[in-house]
């Protein structure tokens, strides 16, 4: 097939490059420049967009011996993600930037000027595993590396992208793919793996949003609340400081009557409250999620398992939907998921879909 390599200038994209090309493909590789302004991407390897890694990426595609290219992304990638990302913590709600890259940018945008240009596929390092199933469909499953596996944040794939997608390392474990780096004489073998929001250069999200927000930053400041008596604990300099679940850097000051830590369980933009209270407060039952995508055929009903954070844990579940929203009945309680997360749903290892959660509650008696 005629392929374009997604490459970010990390061992995982230029290894999946390097197999693409080696298994018979025409491969071309591309780097995304994802800065309105370079001069303001972070030095190091804490991102995924530096300008190192764009060098880093095209002495990868030296190595392997195809053509490499740059393509400015720079203002798809601010209105489809740094513009989602500050909106939703706007609203009150916590995103996801890098699963909202893959749907908006890496698999929409960048798939379909591929297709566009008469290439077949788009081959990315992403550790995930597809398959054709019974009925003929690509199926997503998790990675071999459990540790590495990313299929959370490529939930948001429809069958279609899927079905022009490639993701050579899923059957991999990571080191065997460093080693493979160094045999392939790659010099980015060693080089760390990316962390952090890679459009905020200091890792501070809180300062990097108020800075950003402007005028479409809610209240600067307001109290903080005790769930259970209503009473004010002390202030806060604007809630985008604050997610669902956090325990450190609230600064109350004063213990809880029963000595344990309390957590923040809502944040209210508008007025600017965050309300905080025990770790018990914090676990829910029942999930409601809007914005469903699906990787192939919708479920009415399913029994598999859900799951709610990046490197989370899976919780049984029974979800069911109309195709557009969802309902997540969890078998396993969840604690301090926050709307605005994802929730990514599977059977066994396959994934079947993901929605954005809208709301969270306890139903169960004595679930607490």
């Amino acid at each position: 097939m005629r392929v374009l390599a997604a490459m970010s200038g990390g061992v995982d994209s230029a290894v999946a490059a390097a197999r693409a090309a080696e298994a018979g493909h025409d491969v071309t590789g591309i780097h995304l420049a994802l800065s309105r302004n370079p001069k303001s991407y972070r030095s190091g390897a804490r991102g995924c967009c530096t300008i190192e890694d764009s060098n880093d990426a095209r002495r990868a595609a030296d190595v392997i011996g195809i053509p490499f290219y740059v393509w400015d992304m720079s203002d798809e990638f601010h209105e489809n993600v740094v513009e989602d990302f500050m909106s939703e913590y706007a609203a009150g709600r916590t995103p996801n930037p890098c699963l909202r890259c893959n749907e908006k940018i890496k698999f929409a945008a960048v798939l379909d000027r591929a297709l566009a240009l008469g290439f077949d596929a788009v081959v990315t390092g992403h550790y995930a595993q597809l398959e054709t199933g019974s009925d003929g469909l690509i199926e997503m499953h998790r990675a071999v590396d459990m540790g590495k596996d990313q299929s959370y944040v490529l939930g948001v794939l429809t069958q279609e992208q899927l079905a022009h997608s490639l993701f050579p390392l899923g059957d991999s474990v990571k080191g065997d793919v460093r080693l493979e780096a160094e045999r392939r004489g790659l010099m980015v073998a060693n080089k760390p793996d990316s962390h952090d929001i890679c459009f905020i250069a200091d890792g501070d999200n809180a300062g990097w949003l108020k800075e950003k927000l402007g005028d479409r930053a809610p209240n600067d400041s307001g109290d903080i609340v005790d769930h259970a008596t209503g009473e004010v604990l002390g202030q806060h300099e604007g809630t985008t400081a604050y997610t669902i679940g956090q325990r450190k850097g609230l600064r109350i000051g004063r213990p809880a009557p029963d000595g344990k830590p309390r957590f923040v369980l809502d944040i209210e933009p508008v007025s600017g409250t965050v309300t905080v209270g025990p770790r018990e407060e914090l676990r829910i039952d029942r999930i409601e999620g809007i914005k469903a995508r699906w990787c192939g055929t919708v479920p009415e009903r399913l029994g598999g398992t859900v799951q709610l954070r990046a490197h989370g844990s899976e919780h049984r579940a029974v979800v069911t939907t109309d195709g557009h929203d969802v309902v997540i009945e969890l078998l396993d309680p969840a604690e301090g998921i926050a709307p605005g997360q994802a929730a990514v749903i599977y059977d066994g290892t396959r994934v079947v879909g993901s929605a954005t959660i809208s709301a969270t509650s306890r139903t169960a008696v004595g679930t607490a």
